[in-house]
């Protein structure tokens, strides 16, 4: 079943499934998808052998899925693997010097109640949260201050009119999915917001303790997958200032074709405007529906000029180039073998050290190490 294109394989690591995979500098971290297994960390200096330096668990019926790495500081979500009570407890983050990557020392946790964080953006002060929050209904958008790691202090939140039930805004989404803030990434002094089936909002933060609404763009239920990314280049695209949205090919309002990615011009960011879409070449011929976890799931937040690494779930590693953003097209790829028991893979998540080597790890089991000739 393997292929590849413009791609090798380095090295494979032999780990729990993963839902996320990050480097800082030649210390590779990956965050687990199933309790009790947490977030282990390699040294991948030599990335032919790598060589494990610690283990961290989590208690059973968490999971902390999501890790994020700046300077000597490790973030990690904690979120309740299944359904969450809106009165749970236990979910939050946990804190982590990692100036020693084979002794992490726990320097502090937050917490929340109800289901936990989800994903999250970290830039080595601020870390820009997905939680759930007593009073609200599904997850909102939250920044957290980390310039002192001991004692994290919420500098502001949002979240869509409506869901906070508690303060007594009315619901109006009796008859829909309930919203859910999925994955803030900040560029800049804005933030790119997926929020599930409400689309993508993009928020102003040049006052973080008051972030505003700048524009809102929802596909569902036009198109019946939750939006899952949303990353911002920092450079123009042929003058234009291009967003890439990735649909994730999970939970669909009802049997559908494989998600695919967005390419958004949001040169005027108050009326973002799709102007392309990509999809892997021969996966949707027809418009049939396929089974979830055939199409696209998660860009890598770190990417070289205008080639955009994508974990494609069972169509693994996509190499996309966005230089001409009307007319992206694929410049490589690599499909691993499925993980032991699975039938294909289910390629979770993505991400690239500053060598340019890429890291793609498995929901199921396994992270491969991966060159390549396209950057």
């Amino acid at each position: 079943m393997l292929s590849h294109a413009n791609t090798t394989l380095v090295s494979h690591v032999d780990c729990p499934g993963g839902g996320q995979v990050w480097v800082e500098g030649t210390t590779m971290y990956v965050g687990h998808q199933r309790p009790t297994s947490g977030t282990t960390i390699y040294d991948v200096s030599d990335p032919a052998s790598p060589r494990h330096l610690a283990t961290i668990d989590v208690p059973d019926g968490w999971h902390s899925h999501k890790v994020r790495v700046a300077g000597d500081i490790m973030v990690c979500n904690m979120e309740k693997f299944g359904k969450g009570a809106p009165d749970q407890v236990g979910g939050g983050l946990t804190i982590w010097d990692v100036s020693k990557p084979a002794t992490p020392k726990l320097i502090s946790r937050w917490d929340t109640i109800g289901g936990g964080v989800h994903r999250f953006d970290f830039d080595g002060r601020y870390a820009y949260i997905s939680p759930t929050v007593q009073g609200y209904v599904g997850n909102i958008v939250m920044i957290l201050d980390l310039i002192d790691p001991a004692k994290p202090t919420e500098v502001g939140r949002w979240w869509i009119p409506g869901q906070w039930t508690a303060g007594g805004e009315d619901y109006p989404w009796e008859n829909w999915v309930a919203p859910r803030c999925h994955h803030p990434l900040r560029f800049g002094d804005r933030l790119y917001v997926s929020y599930w089936h409400h689309g993508f909002f993009i928020l102003d933060i040049s006052d973080m303790a008051k972030p505003t609404l700048v524009s809102h763009v929802n596909t569902s239920p036009s198109f019946p997958h939750p939006t899952h990314t949303c990353l911002r280049f920092p450079q123009k695209l042929q003058g234009r200032d291009i967003m890439v949205v990735a649909d994730e090919d999970v939970a669909k309002l009802w049997p559908a074709p494989p998600s695919f990615a967005w390419v958004y011009d949001i040169t005027n960011e108050r009326l973002p405007t799709s102007i392309a879409t990509f999809q892997v070449p021969g996966l949707d011929l027809d418009g049939r529906p396929q089974p979830p976890m055939t199409g696209c799931h998660q860009p890598s937040e770190r990417f070289v000029g205008s080639i955009v690494p994508f974990a494609w779930f069972a169509q693994g590693l996509r190499l996309v180039d966005f230089a001409d953003p009307f007319r992206p097209r694929e410049v490589g790829h690599y499909l691993p073998a499925p993980a032991p028991g699975s039938d294909r893979p289910s390629s979770n998540d993505v991400t690239v050290d500053s060598r340019g080597l890429i890291y793609l790890v498995d929901r199921v089991n396994g992270v491969d190490i991966i060159e390549t000739t396209a950057f």
